[in-house]
């Protein structure tokens, strides 16, 4: 009994924090989100063939699966995208980055990083960049209501995350 009340008021003291991204729903949610994006990201028509404008400059919310929202600064580089990760939890290989663009607005919304393998077959828009290394950065299209939602929103605002 003890324990369920300790587990209990843990998840009710995540729960009151200001941040989403810090309650339990949503941590759970994220690893959901994860898988889903994946799935949807074997399906090779929703990968995209070349960078949206948005992701060649400026800040760009990124987040690595399992952690918060954080900032990547874009630049077009000779070789593609470049993006320059200024968060934690930045994975060394194995790992890849997927820009998620709105299938129905074409907006980009941010990029996700995952640790595991990514695609040798899929076209390359670039790099990302973290304190332990680079991984490549893929594309894809993505129906942006089936991954993200006001309550738990994928990406936090980056004005929110900067110091």
């Amino acid at each position: 009994m003890r324990r369920i009340l300790v587990l209990v008021l843990s998840v009710a003291a995540c729960s009151g924090s200001r941040n989403s991204e810090n309650t339990a729903i949503c941590g759970f949610n994220m690893i959901a989100v994860g898988n889903v994006v994946l799935d949807q990201f074997q399906v090779g028509s929703t990968v995209l063939n070349e960078a949206p404008e948005a992701l060649k400059s400026g800040v760009v919310p990124t987040r690595v699966v399992g952690y918060g929202t954080a900032r990547a600064l874009a630049a077009q580089g000779p070789d593609g995208v470049a993006l320059g990760y200024e968060g934690e939890g930045f994975p060394a290989r194995p790992g890849f980055a997927l820009a998620l663009v709105d299938d129905s607005s074409q907006v980009l919304r941010g990029v996700l990083v995952f640790e595991s393998d990514g695609p040798a077959d899929y076209p390359q828009l670039g790099t990302i960049s973290g304190a332990s290394g680079m991984l490549p950065l893929y594309g894809m299209r993505i129906r942006w209501d089936a991954v993200s939602n006001e309550r738990c929103p994928l990406f936090a605002d980056i004005t929110e995350t900067t110091p």
